[in-house]
């Protein structure tokens, strides 16, 4: 089991700024957990994600002795090689929207377009000993009536692992997925991939987060996306947020199924108090 924390999308959609040094300081507590990978921030338009804009500065003040991996989210080729040319950084994420409203809206580019872009940034990973993570953006619905069902999934997910991509994170960007639609993703991709990682990455109101995860593990997912005390959502897709999956519910979940997850609880647990400092309430 892998389990990705992402502080980058609790603090993207924040409006108040959060100093780098404080930044730097939770990543660095954060990292010291062992999860596999943090998504610690974005090299993506500053006017766009203003909360991002200092992703650079933030990293050189990062250390660790674990063998957590840093993800960074990029939009465009631009923000591709400014990810690529920092050495720290395994992974590179990129929204690959299946509800063209939302790729314009989240990438300024359709579907079509959008995949060529996925084309060019595979070639940069390449080439800088990186790796690729496609999050399919919109993965359980849209709330703009574009079309949405298995098929459209999976389609995309076959032409993208085309391209020598093998993760995958499933992202409910709106919070719209049910514990039906999340078994049935799972229980029909999987099989249907076996040599790709297919994870999770769900938004979820607070009375919901339990019969989600609890889906997506029955279901045979073994990657997981959460993000400390539910904070964050995606500021590109509509005006009220649906908050990350909380880490702290998903490992109570996990502890109480007796599962382990090899993550340093102690460190966690002086994270969840620092994320208590680090974002307004």
């Amino acid at each position: 089991m892998k389990i990705i924390e992402c502080p980058r999308d609790a603090m993207q959609g924040l409006k108040d700024f959060i100093p780098t040094e404080v930044k730097a300081q939770y990543l660095n507590q954060l990292l010291k957990v062992g999860f596999d990978t943090l998504d610690f921030g974005s090299f993506v338009s500053p006017k766009a994600i203003p909360q991002m804009r200092d992703t650079a500065e933030v990293l050189r003040l990062l250390k660790w002795d674990t063998p957590t991996r840093l993800l960074a989210i990029v939009a465009n080729l631009r923000g591709a090689r400014d990810a690529c040319s920092h050495e720290q950084i395994s992974y590179l994420g990129y929204p690959f929207s299946i509800s063209e409203t939302f790729q314009i809206r989240n990438t300024n580019a359709t579907i079509e377009e959008s995949l060529d872009r996925v084309e060019l940034i595979r070639e940069l990973t390449l080439q800088s000993g990186k790796e690729l993570v496609i999050y399919i953006s919109m993965g359980f619905g849209n709330p703009y009536g574009d079309p949405w069902n298995y098929e459209i999934v999976q389609y995309w997910i076959q032409r993208l692992s085309a391209l020598d991509i093998r993760i995958f994170q499933l992202s409910d960007t709106i919070g719209v997925s049910t514990p039906d639609n999340i078994s049935y993703l799972f229980e029909h991709l999987l099989p249907r991939f076996p040599k790709l990682e297919i994870g999770a990455h769900l938004h979820t109101t607070p009375a919901g987060w339990r019969e989600k995860i609890e889906a997506a593990w029955n279901s045979g997912c073994r990657r997981f996306d959460g993000a400390i005390r539910g904070y964050g959502g995606c500021p590109m897709a509509k005006d009220e947020l649906t908050g990350n999956m909380p880490t702290e519910k998903m490992l109570s979940f996990f502890h109480e199924k007796g599962i382990p997850t090899g993550l340093d609880m102690q460190a966690f647990q002086k994270a969840l108090e620092m994320a208590a400092k680090v974002f307004p309430h």
